[in-house]
């Protein structure tokens, strides 16, 4: 019968366990501990006895819970009426303000209309006085013979004035000079006539005479005696004649004095004008003026933050790093020989052709008063852009994880994903950059997985420069190692956030509080403790506390409101490349800014093409990819370099221009790295001449990996041997590297792929060594014994044979059977194999069968045909390639 332990019982009657062995101690039933078993008579015994025990206790419980929920409800309608009260009075506040701003508004539109109208009478009677001014003068201003004419404008009524009154004086002179010619004969013509004594004509030719004579005579007067009027009457004549001259002559006088007033008026009027319309134009020029200036700074400033720059910077002049005299001498569009000259005064004469450092090109430009700025070879590969914050939207979080070898990165993500990549990796260790993508809860999450050995500190360091958030995992029963705090220093140094998993704190000797203190002497300090680094306690294999990471990932990414602008052109970052044979060139890109769609023609580095198709980490093709995608991309015309930026171009000629000018760029600049004896350096190179130089020619699956490897070699001590990289490639070894290895007398590297048929022949002929790896530090560490020949005995492998899959079926209990023909060697069935497919290795291990017909066989000689299993892999494929080697024991002797 089953068996119902004490504990599992307890907690179905919802009780302690030390309760529930008072009741059996009661029951005189035997149980010690919790971890009893108890009979099943026993347990329907003890169900029976303790059923009221329980009922009450449900009742109870019930009670409580009905308690509860009815205080829950009080304190929620509670919380309701006072919302309501707080709504209400929130309302009438507003209303109250509404009412207030309305009647300000009201009382302010009335007081402008009222202002206005004043304002508008006032320019209204101005202008009537101004016009009836205008009118007045020119009524005064010009002859009533000319009223009816209408003059274009002011200046042309005051030059036919000037001419008007100049024909005038020219009238009045020839009158006057006329006048004077006629007075002498008037005069005799008067005497003659007072001599006869009667003549009338003499009479009236001697008024003027008379008049002239008694010029004294007022006007208006009148003789009191008729008689003697009468008597005058001629005299009078005389008089009146003279008086109308007379007034005539002082009212054109008069209206000649009017007229030049009114003209010089009318000129300073004129004047005025002009200079207040010279005035108006020149602060209107000064205005226009200063709102471009205005315009061109606000631009300078967007520019200035577009590229991440001082705004000072943009005046100075851009010089790229390695720059020669000449070079220099045109960017400041100055004389070559100044530049020598300044660089003979500083102590470092150069040539023209010859490079200068940072520091000699900063003297120089600072000793000429101009401001130059030392773009790097990454900024001269990267992109500016400038994005409205208006079109900025929300976008996912990126998340690299980072930490020690072995400390659990992939397993952690493995969980997140529910996949298994661990097991699928060389030793278990990452050896590539990858990117995944995980829903939670509706929301997304970007995880780029970096690999954990320090030799892929410039991969993981790349890593950190594209993401957001940094998740940090920690073994809890290993804690802080050098890789741990390398991760720390790359992060700080990318100011991204860093959220702490304590890993594989399932384990008995896991100290998560270890951590804690080992962590803060590298400045991160839990939120607990008052600093401001999140912790979480997880375990990958046993799935604890991953749903509480994510949750922190989330709460991170809400903190830091990320946002990018997904309706523009794409750019970004690759994370990894390979070579595929079947499919060409294979970039996993990073989608920061814009949409990336099937079609699009981008360039990465020196590399560019366009889209054919876009796949997301499960090998389904996707249209597009929107910020913070990983999606594989196909098209491109090279591998390009992991951590290269991308951006999409409308015109593929541009794409292809800028990609072929920075390939010219790199070849030259490869060539100029070739050091060639000079003087100063001739004694040093033949005191040097025993020196030893070890040439590698490196060929691996993927372009970080040989990065990694090129950076690892390059922090050996070389003081006794030179390591040169003569040429390194993604994809398998072929004949051209045996033949570049020949002739350089260097030593093939591969990692992860496999040497061609002919190229093993070629380097058997030429007796070239090939060295294949599937783990990194195992080449560096052989590298580095050859260096300082230390080379130990060690295992070496051995390849027996080689077999070609032909065709493939299924065996009951057997699984997936390779039918294959041996094509070189002798196949044994205690080999280790490795399946290859296009050159690149994607399986290694043991046979699992080994027949010839229906027999099983131990070793199956070249040229005969056998059926292969491979134990733990059933992906095999026709044409697929089964290398089988043995490790044996050798001494090294190199």
């Amino acid at each position: 019968m089953a068996k119902v332990r004490v504990s599992t019982l307890a907690k179905e009657f919802g009780m302690t366990s030390k309760e529930l062995l008072d009741h059996l101690a009661e029951m005189k039933i035997p149980a010690k501990s919790a971890s009893s078993a108890l009979e099943d008579a026993y347990v329907s015994m003890v169900k029976k006895k303790l059923a009221p025990v329980l009922e009450a206790r449900a009742a109870e419980i019930e009670a409580a819970k009905n308690a509860e929920k009815e205080a829950a409800a009080a304190e929620e309608a509670a919380a309701k009426a006072k919302a309501e009260e707080e709504r209400l009075a929130a309302e009438a506040r507003r209303e109250e303000e509404r009412r207030l701003s309305l009647a300000a508004q009201a009382a302010e539109e009335a007081a402008r209309a009222a202002a206005e109208e004043e304002a508008r009478e006032a320019a209204r009677r101005e202008r009537e006085r101004i016009k009836q001014e205008e009118l007045e003068a020119k009524r005064r201003a010009v002859p009533a013979s000319d009223s009816g004419s209408r003059f274009r404008s002011l200046l042309d009524q005051i030059a036919a004035q000037e001419v008007v009154l100049k024909e005038k004086k020219e009238e009045d002179a020839k009158k006057q000079s006329a006048a004077a010619a006629e007075r002498p004969a008037r005069r005799g013509r008067g005497a003659r006539g007072e001599r006869g004594g009667r003549d009338d004509r003499s009479e009236r030719s001697s008024a003027p005479r008379r008049s002239s004579a008694a010029p004294s005579v007022p006007a208006g007067v009148d003789f009191p005696n008729p008689d003697k009027a009468a008597k005058g009457g001629k005299k009078r004549k005389g008089a009146q004649h003279v008086e109308e001259d007379r007034y005539t002559r002082m009212a054109r006088e008069a209206e000649e004095y009017s007229r030049e007033k009114v003209l010089e008026q009318a000129r300073a009027a004129v004047e005025e004008a002009s200079r207040e319309s010279t005035g108006r134009r020149k602060k209107r020029k000064e205005k226009r003026q200063a709102e471009a200036a205005a315009a061109a700074e606000e631009r300078k400033l967007e520019e200035a933050l577009a590229q991440g720059i001082n705004p000072e910077d943009l005046d100075a002049v851009k010089v790229s790093e390695g720059i020669t005299v000449a070079e220099l001498a045109e960017a400041l569009d100055v004389s070559a020989n100044d530049i020598i000259k300044r660089l003979f005064l500083l102590g470092t004469p150069l040539t023209m052709t010859q490079t200068m450092s940072n520091d000699l090109v900063e003297l120089v430009a600072d000793d000429m008063g101009r401001k130059v700025r030392i773009v790097t070879a990454e900024e001269e590969n990267s992109f500016s852009f400038y994005d409205d914050p208006k079109d900025l939207k929300p976008r996912p979080p990126v998340v690299t994880v980072m930490g020690h070898v072995d400390h659990g990165k992939t397993s952690l993500l493995d969980a997140i994903r529910h996949t298994n990549v661990w097991s699928g990796e060389a030793g278990g260790i990452t050896q590539h950059i990858g990117a995944s993508e995980v829903e939670i809860n509706g929301r997304q999450i970007t995880f780029v997985d970096t690999p954990g050995h320090e030799a892929f500190t410039a991969m993981r360091a790349r890593g950190a420069k594209i993401t957001d958030v940094v998740v940090l995992v920690v073994a809890a029963d290993d804690g802080v190692m050098p890789q741990t705090i390398e991760a720390i220093n790359h992060s700080k140094a990318a100011d991204v956030p860093i959220i702490v998993a304590v890993n594989k704190c399932d384990k008995e000797e896991a100290n998560p509080d270890r951590v804690r203190q080992m962590l803060t002497e590298y400045g991160i300090i839990p939120e607990e403790w008052g600093g401001q680094n999140m912790f979480v306690n997880v375990s990958a294999k046993k799935n604890i506390g991953i749903d509480e990471l994510l949750e922190t990932i989330i709460l991170q990414a809400d903190v830091l409101e990320l946002k990018a602008n997904p309706d523009t052109f794409a750019s970004g970052n690759i994370i990894e490349a390979k070579l595929d044979r079947g499919r060409g060139p294979v970039a996993t890109v990073l989608v920061t800014r814009g949409t990336l769609r099937v079609g699009d023609t981008i360039v990465a580095g020196t590399s560019y093409g366009r889209v054919r198709a876009m796949l997301d980490q499960h090998g389904q093709h996707k249209d597009e990819a929107r910020p913070s995608d990983a999606v594989e991309i196909l098209g491109l015309n090279s591998v390009p370099a992991a951590g290269d930026e991308f951006r999409v171009f409308e015109d593929e000629r541009d794409a292809r221009n800028l990609a072929d000018e920075r390939s010219l760029k790199a070849r030259i600049e490869e060539q100029n790295k070739v050091k060639h004896v000079t003087l100063e350096t001739l004694f040093e190179e033949m005191s040097q001449n025993e020196l030893k130089e070890l040439n590698l020619v490196v060929k691996a699956d993927t372009q970080g990996t040989i990065e990694a490897l090129a950076d690892s070699i390059g922090k050996m001590d070389q003081s006794e041997v030179r390591i040169n990289i003569i040429h390194s490639a993604v994809g398998a070894i072929s004949e051209t590297d045996v033949s570049l290895a020949a002739a350089s007398n260097a030593i093939i590297i591969g990692f992860g792929v496999r040497p061609q048929g002919k190229a093993r022949d070629a380097a058997e002929k030429e007796s070239v060594q090939i060295k294949t790896y599937s783990i990194i530090y195992k080449a560096i560490e052989d590298i580095d014994a050859a260096r300082i020949g230390m080379l130990a005995p060690t295992e070496e492998e051995v390849q027996t044979g080689c077999a070609e899959v032909r065709d493939t079926f299924r065996v009951p209990k057997a699984g997936l059977i390779a039918g294959c023909m041996v094509t070189e060697g002798e196949i044994s069935r205690d080999d280790k194999v490795r399946v290859v497919r296009d050159g690149v290795v994607i399986f290694d291990g043991v046979f699992g069968s080994m027949r010839r017909f229906k027999d099983d066989v131990k070793t199956v000689k070249n040229g005969y045909e056998c059926g292969l299993g491979i134990e733990k892999f059933q992906d095999i494929k026709v044409g697929d390639v089964f290398e089988a080697y043995k490790i044996i024991e050798v001494a090294r002797t190199e």
